[in-house]
């Protein structure tokens, strides 16, 4: 039986965030034989310090798992190069990880969801990235989890021997399409993946996810996902790093562990129509996008 993978969790100044991530993380069945590796990153500037401060305090008390080891940076390392960094030595050192950031709450089944995974498409190389959210879709013919393109970053696990195909280098990356992989990259533009990509070129953004996406898509690798997802992103309050106040992206999350994964290793069709659905109407009509904007710009 193969080992369990550790979980790398990746916190900065959220505490209340951080609490509710571990919380439920600590609910899942497989928790108590699961090795914890928190990775707190340092202080921006001063007035982040005091945050900082406090969720150090807490990860310091944390237990319900196999283990727990925090590691804490002297330096702002940023989201970024925290996950990348993480992700990599705890992939060199266990050949798998499971992955969460600060702001999840998951089922008590996520983390069996996860290892059963990466055992079952372990010796798979075109399986790169396993996904737990899924966006709320419309279709409930879908199967329990599918095959799918884009890698989803809230909640997800992979291998070294994926991993060790993640391309940091954005010109590298961007060089190798062209407008057919363009389109299909971006869900036949339903989705802003390509100027994701070129925002991270221009500074705009430092996202890692959207390298690793690339990086998997280039490879014509495949991500593996629920149909109902298995964690809820908390963070759309204006906390995060990336997230505005949003609540496009909520969703109900699966109460029941996944018990069918496909023997099939090609993209389901269906659950691609069915994201690309989702993606070209999730801002609603203009009357929804007003009644949003007053909420983000007046709450």
């Amino acid at each position: 039986m193969q080992a369990l993978a550790p979980i790398a969790l990746f916190v900065y100044n959220r505490p209340k965030h951080t609490e509710r991530t571990i919380k439920f993380l600590q609910q899942n069945l497989l928790a108590p034989d699961s090795r914890l590796y928190i990775f707190s990153d340092g202080p921006k500037n001063n007035s982040d310090e005091e945050q900082v401060n406090e969720v150090r305090n807490f990860i310091k008390t944390v237990d319900g798992f196999k283990s727990v080891k925090v590691i804490e940076s002297k330096t702002n390392k940023g989201l970024a190069n925290s996950v990348i960094e993480g992700v990599t030595q705890l992939n060199n050192n266990y050949g798998q990880v499971i992955v969460f950031e600060d702001d999840l709450v998951s089922s008590p089944h996520t983390l069996t969801y996860f290892n059963e995974a990466l055992n079952r498409y372990r010796n798979d190389d075109k399986i790169m990235h396993i996904g737990a959210y899924m966006y709320h879709l419309k279709d409930s013919n879908l199967p329990e989890s599918f095959f799918y393109r884009a890698a989803t970053s809230w909640g997800w696990a992979t291998w070294q021997s994926a991993w060790q195909h993640f391309e940091p280098n954005i010109d590298k990356l961007i060089a190798q399409f062209d407008r057919q992989k363009i389109s299909e990259f971006a869900i036949e533009g339903t989705m802003n993946f390509w100027k994701q990509m070129q925002d991270f070129k221009k500074g705009k953004n430092n996202s890692w996810a959207i390298r690793w996406y690339a990086s998997i898509f280039l490879r014509g690798g495949l991500t593996l996902n629920p149909s109902q997802s298995l964690v809820n992103n908390i963070g759309h309050d204006g906390t995060g790093v990336h997230s505005g106040i949003n609540d496009i992206y909520n969703v109900i999350i699966n109460p029941k562990p996944i018990t069918q994964f496909p023997t099939e290793i090609t993209e389901n069709k269906e659950a691609y129509q069915a994201i690309k659905a989702f993606l070209a109407n999730r801002k609603g009509n203009l009357w929804d996008r007003v009644k949003r904007y007053l909420k983000q710009r007046f709450s």
